[in-house]
C-alpha cells in the first residue's frame, strides 16, 4: 500500500494471473504475486514432481513427488496467502497453447515460465489477439531471460525517482506574481528576510533580471553563475537558510519553458485524434493537448504541490494554496474538455471518474506510453545494428551471447530432438561426445547468427560451453532473482504504475550484470 496504494492495491486484488509451467522460476515469481495480494491465479502444468525438484523449488517436498506438479505448488502457494484464489490444470501448457487458445483470454495477464522459441511466439499472437498482457520469464543455469510483450501500455503514475518540481519559476501565472510582489525582498526586519520563502525570491529576482535583459531568463554558464551571485548578494547574513534554499534551486528558474519532448511526443501521436473506439487514456491526452495550446500557454496543467521549504507558516501556506487553487483551476478545465470529447465521440460525458482525471492531470508531465515489439517480429527481423553492436561490445558482448545462445539452445532441441548438454541413459559422456554435442551447439547458434544477417560477428567460445554445461537446468538463486524481476514488471503493468522495462531483460549469472537489450 505504501508503495502502489490504495488505487494500486485495488487493481492487484482485481487481477486475474496464469502461469505456465511451474518450475523454480514459475513458482518464484508466482510467489511474490500471491504475497502481493493478487485476485487469483491459475498453475498450468502437466509434470510430475521428481526427486531433483526438490533441490531447485522451495514449493514441492518429499512428499509430493510423483504428484501433480500444478497442484502442489498451488497448494503451498495457497498456504502463504488465502485470499487469493487458487486453482490449477493438469495440462502441457505447449498442448494448451495449440489445442484451446481461446483459454487465455480469461486473464488479466500470463505469466510464461521456460517456454522454447516456437511456443512463445504463438502464445504472444494469442495473447495480442485476445488483449490480455504477457511476460516470458526464463532462467536457463546462469542465464535469465524476462520480456514483456504488450501492444501498447500506458502509464499515467510514473513515479520518476528524479523530477523536476513544478513550481513554474520560469514562467509564472498573474496570481503568482501578485503575491509576491506583496513581499519585499528588501525588508529591514531579519526575521521576515530569513522566512521569506525561496519560491518568492526567485521569481522576484528572475522578474528583475528579465526586466534588465530584454525579457530573457539566464541562459548562459556566465548569465547563470551571475544570476547565483545576485542572489548571494541580497543575503543578510551567513545563517539565511532561505537564500541557500534559493541558490540551489536557482537552476529552476533556467529551465526551458512548456512541455518536454517526451510529452510533445505522446500528444503529437495518432492516438491523440479520439473516436469512439479510443481509450479513456487518449481522450484525456487530446483534452491535454487542447489546453495545452490554449489555456495553458504551452504549459501542461499545474501539479499543485510545493516541496518544504524554509518560511514563516503564514506565507507558505498562503503560497500553497496560490498553487492549489491554479492547479484546481487546470484540472476543472481539463474535465470539461474530457466531458466534451466523450459526448462528442459518442460515450457517456461521466464514464471517465473525476478521481482518474485530477490524477491524470497532477501526473501530466509525467506520462509514459511504453509499445512493445511482436516477440515474432524481434526474432526473425531485430534491429541489427543494434544486435552487431551489442555482440561487439566489450559490456554486452555476454548479455548478446546469452540471448543468441538461448535462442541456439531451443533451435538445438528442434533440430535435435535433445537439448544441448544432456545425454539419455549416459552418466559420463565421453571428451568426444561432449566436444561434438557443444560443436554443434556452436553451429548452430552461428547459423542463427547467419541469419538475422549477422555473419562473421564473435561468439565467445567460453560461453558457449558454459550454455552446454548448464544443460536447461534451473538454479534456485538464478530462478528466484528472475522470478523477483519478473513478478516486480507484473505489478507495474497491472497497477499502471512505474514504468515497466522495454526491450529484453538478460541476467548474466556469471558477471552477476543485469542488461536490457532493444531489439
Amino acid at each position: 500500500l505504501r508503495i502502489w496504494g490504495e488505487q494500486g492495491q485495488a487493481a492487484l486484488e482485481k487481477s486475474s494471473i496464469c502461469l505456465l509451467n511451474c518450475g523454480p522460476t514459475g513458482s518464484e515469481t508466482l510467489k511474490n504475486l500471491v504475497l502481493g495480494g493478487v485476485g487469483s491465479i491459475t498453475v498450468v502444468d502437466g509434470s510430475k514432481v521428481e526427486v531433483g525438484d526438490l533441490g531447485n523449488n522451495f514449493m514441492v517436498d518429499e512428499s509430493s513427488v510423483g504428484q501433480s506438479k500444478a497442484k502442489t505448488v498451488c497448494a503451498f502457494l495457497q498456504e502463504l496467502n488465502d485470499a487469493v484464489k487458487a486453482k490449477f490444470i493438469e495440462e502441457c501448457p505447449e498442448a494448451l497453447i495449440e489445442t484451446n487458445p481461446s483459454f487465455f483470454s480469461q486473464f488479466t495477464l500470463v505469466v510464461a515460465t521456460q517456454l522454447a522459441e516456437d511456443s512463445m511466439i504463438k502464445l504472444d499472437r494469442i495473447c495480442r489477439e485476445a488483449n490480455v498482457m504477457l511476460l516470458f520469464a526464463r532462467s536457463y543455469g546462469l542465464a535469465g531471460f524476462v520480456r514483456i510483450s504488450v501492444k501498447e501500455h500506458v502509464v499515467i503514475e510514473s513515479k520518476p525517482d528524479h523530477f523536476l518540481d513544478d513550481l513554474r519559476l520560469n514562467n509564472p501565472w498573474p496570481e503568482l506574481k501578485s503575491f509576491a510582489e506583496t513581499i519585499e525582498l528588501n525588508a529591514a526586519d531579519p526575521v521576515a528576510h530569513k522566512h521569506t520563502p525561496y519560491v518568492v525570491i526567485l521569481v522576484k529576482m528572475a522578474e528583475e533580471w528579465a526586466k534588465a535583459h530584454d525579457g530573457n531568463l539566464p541562459s548562459t554558464r556566465d548569465e547563470k553563475k551571475e544570476f547565483k551571485e545576485l542572489l548571494k548578494a541580497k543575503m543578510m547574513s551567513m545563517d539565511e537558510d532561505n537564500y541557500k534554499e534559493a541558490v540551489d534551486a536557482s537552476f529552476k528558474v533556467f529551465a526551458p519553458r512548456g512541455i518536454n519532448a517526451e510529452l510533445q511526443q505522446i500528444i503529437n501521436d495518432g492516438c491523440a485524434e479520439v473516436d469512439s473506439s479510443s481509450s479513456d487514456f487518449w481522450v484525456m491526452v487530446a483534452a491535454l493537448k487542447d489546453f495545452i495550446v490554449h489555456e495553458g500557454a504551452g504549459e501542461a496543467p499545474l501539479e499543485g504541490s510545493i516541496p518544504d521549504m524554509t518560511s514563516s507558516t503564514e506565507i507558505y501556506v498562503n503560497l500553497q494554496k496560490i498553487y492549489q487553487a491554479k492547479a484546481e483551476a487546470d484540472f476543472l478545465v481539463i474535465e470539461e474538455k474530457v466531458r466534451n470529447i466523450l459526448k462528442k465521440t459518442g460515450k457517456d460525458p461521466h464514464s471517465i471518474p473525476k478521481s482518474v482525471i485530477k490524477s491524470f492531470c497532477k501526473n501530466a508531465r509525467k506520462l509514459k506510453v511504453c509499445r512493445y515489439r511482436l516477440v515474432e517480429d524481434e526474432f526473425s527481423n531485430p534491429s541489427l545494428s543494434e544486435l552487431q553492436r551489442y555482440l561487439s561490445s566489450p559490456d554486452y558482448s555476454f548479455a548478446a551471447g546469452f540471448y543468441i545462445l538461448l535462442r541456439a539452445a531451443d533451435r538445438f532441441a528442434a533440430n535435435y530432438k535433445v537439448i544441448p548438454g544432456h545425454f539419455e541413459g549416459s552418466l559420463m559422456p565421453s571428451c568426444r561426445e561432449i566436444d561434438e554435442d557443444i560443436a554443434r551447439l556452436k553451429s548452430t547458434a552461428v547459423a542463427l547468427l547467419n541469419d538475422l544477417g549477422c555473419s562473421g560477428s564473435p561468439l565467445n567460445d567460453d560461453l558457449v560451453s558454459e550454455m552446454w554445461r548448464y544443460a536447461a537446468s534451473e538454479l534456485h538463486t538464478v530462478a528466484a532473482f528472475v522470478g523477483g524481476v519478473a513478478s516486480q514488471e507484473v505489478i507495474k503493468l497491472i497497477t499502471k504504475q512505474f514504468v515497466p522495462m522495454s526491450g529484453t531483460f538478460i541476467f548474466n549469472g556469471i558477471d552477476h550484470k543485469s542488461q536490457l537489450l532493444s531489439l
